[in-house]
C-alpha cells in the first residue's frame, strides 16, 4: 500500500465511522420514548431481552454501545445477569443490519441522500425533520465513506503482494481470525471491520471462505469495548461483559468447524456477490449462535461467576456514566431514579407523621436511613445531569433533564420535613405531650390531602403529563384552607384548657411542615404543567 492509498482509506473510515455514528443517533433521537423506558420492558421472558438488544442496536448501530450500556445497567442494579445476556445476544443480532446497509450498490443515489440531508439539516427547524435529516445525511455519509475505501482499495487487485497474503488468509483460518480480531480491537467496531471486508471485496481477490474467520475474529473484538468500561465497575457488571466475551468466543469455536455448511447456504442465497454473501454469513452466525446459547444463558452466567469471583455486598450504583453515551435512554433512568428518589421522601412523610400520631417510634433508624439515602441520591442525580447536560444534546429536546433540576430540589426538601416531623414526633414521647382525638383526626385528615398531592406530583412528572399536573391546584387549595381551618379550631380547643402549651406548638408544627410538603408537591407538578412558580 502506498501512502496516497492509506490515506484514502483512512479518510474513507473516517467517513464511514461518522456516518454510521450520526444515522444511529438521528435513529436514535426519532425513537424517542420508546427507548427511554425500554427497560421496563425487559422482563424474565429470555425472548423478549434478545428483541430488545436487537431493536436498540439496530437503532443506535453499535452492538459495542448497547452492550456498554448493559454494562452500566447492570452496574446501577436496573438489569440482573439473566437479563443482560440476552440484550447482549440481541445486540450482536442487532449489529447485523450494518453489513447489509454498507452492502447495497447505492452509489448513483449517495448524492441524493447527502443533498437532501444537508438542505433539511440546514433549514428545519423542527426536531422531527431534524432527525430524519441526521439519518439521511449519516446514511450518505457512511455510504460515502464506504465508497471512498473501495476506491483505495482497487488498485489491490493487480498486486502481487496482496494477493499472497489473500491466499495466505485463506489456507490458514486463524490467521483470518486475528486479522479480524486485530483490526477490531484497533477500531472498537465490528461493524467498521465488516465495511472494510466488503470494500475489499472491490479487489476481486476476496472470498466468502476467506471472509468468514476474519468475521469471526471481528466477532470477538468487538468485546474488548465492553471489557475496558466494565474496568471500572462492579463484579456483577464485570460477569456481563465477560458473557459477551463468552458468548463469541464459544460460538466461533461452535461455527468454525461448520463453516462449510454456513457458507454452502449464503453462496445458494447469493451465488454471484460476496458482499451479500458476507452479510448474510454475518447474520446466520450470530442468529445461530444465539438459538443454540440462549437456551444455556444460565451456563454462561455461572462460568462468568467462576471467571469473576463474588461479589463484594454494597449498595447498588445508580446511573452509571456509561448510561451518558446514549442521552435519550439516559433521560428515562434520570426520570426512573428521581422518582424512585419521590416516592422514598413520600414514604418517610408517611412514616414520620404515624410515628407523631401513635408515639411509635419504631421506625426511626429508617427514617433517618432514608434521609441519608436522599441527600446522596440527589447529589448523585444532580452530577449525573450536569454531566447529561454538558454532553452534544439539544437542551430544548430534553427538556426534562432541565425541569429534573428543580424537581429533586423538592423532593430533597420533602425529606426535610419528613425529618422535621420525626423530630417532633420525638419530642412529643420525651414530654409526653398528648393530642386530642379531634386533632388526631385533623392530622389524618391533613396528611391524606398531603399524600394525594405528592402522588400527583410523582406521577405527572413519572407520565410527563400536564393534565394531571393541573389537578394539583385543588390538592394544594385544600391543604391550605385545611390548615388555616385546623389553626383556628385547634386555638380553641387550647383556650378551653384541653391540653398543655407544648401540645399546641407540636401541633402546629406538624401541620404546617405538611403544608409545606404540598407546597414543593405543587413545584414539582408546576414544572411538568410548565407554570414553573418557585415558592
Amino acid at each position: 500500500m502506498d501512502t496516497v492509498m492509506i490515506i484514502a482509506l483512512l479518510g474513507g473510515l473516517g467517513l464511514f465511522l461518522y456516518g454510521m455514528k450520526m444515522m444511529g443517533d438521528g435513529l436514535e433521537n426519532a425513537a424517542g420514548s420508546r427507548l427511554k423506558f425500554i427497560l421496563e420492558k425487559v422482563t424474565s421472558s429470555p425472548f423478549k431481552a434478545v428483541l430488545v438488544g436487537t431493536f436498540v442496536t439496530m437503532l443506535i448501530q453499535s452492538s459495542s454501545a448497547t452492550t456498554v450500556m448493559v454494562v452500566g445497567f447492570v452496574n446501577s442494579g436496573l438489569l440482573n445477569l439473566v437479563q443482560a445476556t440476552g440484550i447482549i445476544m440481541g445486540a450482536n443480532i442487532g449489529t447485523t443490519v450494518t453489513a447489509f446497509l454498507v452492502s447495497l450498490n447505492v452509489d448513483a443515489i449517495i448524492p441524493v441522500f447527502l443533498f437532501f440531508g444537508s438542505i433539511l439539516m440546514l433549514f428545519s427547524k423542527a426536531k422531527k425533520r431534524k432527525d430524519i435529516a441526521s439519518i439521511a445525511l449519516g446514511f450518505g455519509i457512511m455510504m460515502l465513506g464506504m465508497s471512498l475505501m473501495s476506491d483505495a482499495m482497487y488498485p489491490l487487485r493487480d498486486s502481487k503482494m496482496f494477493r499472497e497474503l489473500i491466499v495466505s488468509l485463506g489456507n490458514q483460518w486463524y490467521l483470518g481470525l486475528l486479522v479480524g480480531l486485530g483490526i477490531t480491537l484497533i477500531i472498537q467496531s465490528s461493524s467498521a471491520t465488516t465495511g472494510i471486508l466488503v470494500a475489499l471485496t472491490n479487489t476481486g481477490n476476496i472470498t466468502i471462505q476467506i471472509a468468514f474467520p476474519i468475521i469471526l475474529g471481528a466477532n470477538i473484538g468487538t468485546c474488548i469495548t465492553a471489557l475496558l468500561s466494565s474496568i471500572t465497575a462492579n463484579k456483577t457488571a464485570k460477569k456481563a461483559a465477560v458473557i459477551h466475551l463468552l458468548f463469541n468466543v464459544i460460538g466461533t469455536l461452535i461455527f468454525l468447524p461448520l463453516g462449510g455448511l454456513l457458507i454452502s447456504i449464503v453462496t445458494r442465497i447469493s451465488p454471484e456477490s460476496v458482499k451479500y454473501q458476507i452479510s448474510f454469513i454475518h447474520l446466520f452466525f450470530n442468529l445461530s449462535n444465539t438459538l443454540i446459547l440462549l437456551p444455556f444463558r444460565n451456563v454462561l452466567i455461572t462460568m462468568a461467576n467462576r471467571i469473576v469471583g463474588d461479589e463484594v455486598k454494597m449498595d447498588n450504583e445508580i446511573l452509571d456514566r456509561r448510561l451518558l453515551q446514549t442521552p435519550t435512554i439516559a433521560e428515562g433512568q434520570v426520570v426512573l431514579e428521581t422518582v424512585k428518589l419521590a416516592e422514598l421522601a413520600k414514604k418517610n412523610v408517611h412514616l414520620a407523621t404515624e410515628a407523631f400520631l401513635t408515639g411509635d417510634l419504631t421506625h426511626e433508624d429508617e427514617i433517618m436511613k432514608n434521609e441519608e439515602r436522599i441527600n446522596e441520591v440527589t447529589e448523585i442525580i444532580t452530577n449525573f445531569l450536569v454531566e447529561l447536560s454538558a454532553t452534544e444534546i439539544n437542551i430544548e429536546e430534553f427538556r426534562r433533564i432541565g425541569n429534573t433540576y428543580h424537581v429533586i430540589n423538592d423532593i430533597e426538601r420533602v425529606g426535610d420535613h419528613a425529618e422535621n416531623i420525626l423530630e417532633l414526633a420525638i419530642e412529643k414521647k420525651k414530654k409526653e405531650a398528648d393530642l386530642t382525638p379531634e386533632g388526631a383526626e385533623e392530622l389524618r385528615a391533613i396528611f391524606a390531602e398531603t399524600e394525594n398531592a405528592m402522588n400527583i406530583a410523582i406521577g405527572c412528572y413519572k407520565e410527563n403529563d400536564k393534565n394531571y399536573a393541573m389537578k394539583i391546584e385543588a390538592v394544594e387549595r385544600k391543604i391550605d384552607a385545611l390548615q388555616k381551618e385546623f389553626r383556628q379550631s385547634h386555638i380553641r380547643r387550647l383556650q378551653q384548657g384541653r391540653f398543655k402549651a407544648l401540645s399546641s406548638i407540636l401541633f402546629l408544627d406538624v401541620i404546617s411542615n405538611l403544608e409545606r410538603v404540598g407546597d414543593h408537591a405543587k413545584n414539582m407538578a408546576d414544572v411538568v404543567s410548565g407554570i414553573q412558580e418557585r415558592d
